[in-house]
């Protein structure tokens, strides 16, 4: 019996895989939507407010995944209204979320009785051990609602990211979008969080898009090479730490970093071969 037929015996090795097959779809597929808008970061300041529904989850003894969603989706709301009405920006809006989730998450894990170091880790940086049955029907239910969005919503998602003012011109209702993408974002940080941890999952979000984008200009194709980078970087690096002690979100984002270096030379190639065929 080989190894690799030995992993996939262990019923928490299948969980853990499925797990990351799900967030390898759902992560880079929302995380288009977030490129274009140039908000890349939305990722990492919605992550660090699920960590205070997590711990919220924690000290009233209820599911954190369950209280990370709701957490997270408050929190997206919030910031997509402050970055529309106030006078903060949205790069400020987002160091507040920064700043508040993290504090708040440290805080109410401190006073729990169920929580720990241990367990806060898990949540940071993801731990293939921690994926339970009822963490993958959440799961799966959380990407389902995702990716329906993403396929309902995603041409008039498009002309909102390619330009604000052109969607409102068209009659797009502006508001109810972006706060639809902020809050598939939300929903898109809760999925990752098992696997990759919440420090982290942005990175899922940003990186294969990045390298989808070296390979081409078009918005569909780059939803799609996104998506294969998010499926290979999950599941490689999730068995990569099933024989190697490390954490999986540092595995997984660092070898979907190594396909965005990968996918840039091939690019760039492809790009010098282009021009020199077009040159007299």
């Amino acid at each position: 019996m080989t190894p690799v037929f030995d992993l996939l015996q262990s019923s928490i090795m299948q969980r853990a895989l499925i797990a990351a097959l799900l967030v390898g779809l759902c992560a880079p597929a929302v995380g288009t939507f977030i490129v274009q808008r140039r908000l890349a970061l939305l990722g990492d300041g919605i992550g660090h407010v699920a960590l205070t529904g997590v711990a919220l989850g924690f000290l009233t003894g209820t599911a954190p995944v369950l209280t990370a969603v709701v957490v997270a989706v408050l929190g997206a709301v919030a910031i997509e209204l402050v970055r529309e009405r106030g006078r903060t920006g949205g790069d400020v809006a987002l160091a507040l979320l920064f700043y508040g989730g993290i504090a708040g998450g440290v805080l109410l894990i401190g006073l729990s009785e169920t929580g720990s170091n241990a367990t806060l880790m898990s949540y940071l940086f993801g731990s293939i051990s921690s994926v339970t049955q009822e963490d993958l029907w959440v799961i799966g239910a959380l990407t389902v609602a995702v990716l329906g969005i993403v396929v309902v919503f995603g041409r008039e998602l498009f002309v909102l990211c390619q330009d604000e003012e052109v969607a409102k011109a068209s009659g797009l209702p502006v508001r109810f979008l972006s706060l639809l993408i902020a809050v598939t974002a939300a929903l898109t940080v809760v999925v990752a969080m098992r696997v990759v941890g919440l420090l982290l999952v942005s990175a899922l979000m940003v990186v294969p898009v990045a390298a989808g984008q070296q390979l081409t200009r078009g918005f569909r194709a780059t939803l799609l090479i996104a998506m294969v980078f998010g499926v290979v970087a999950t599941v490689g690096g999730l068995t990569y730490t099933a024989y190697v002690d490390v954490a999986p979100g540092a595995a997984i984002v660092l070898l979907a970093l190594a396909g965005f270096a990968v996918s840039l030379g091939v690019g760039t190639l492809v790009r010098r071969s282009r021009t020199r065929e077009s040159s007299p």
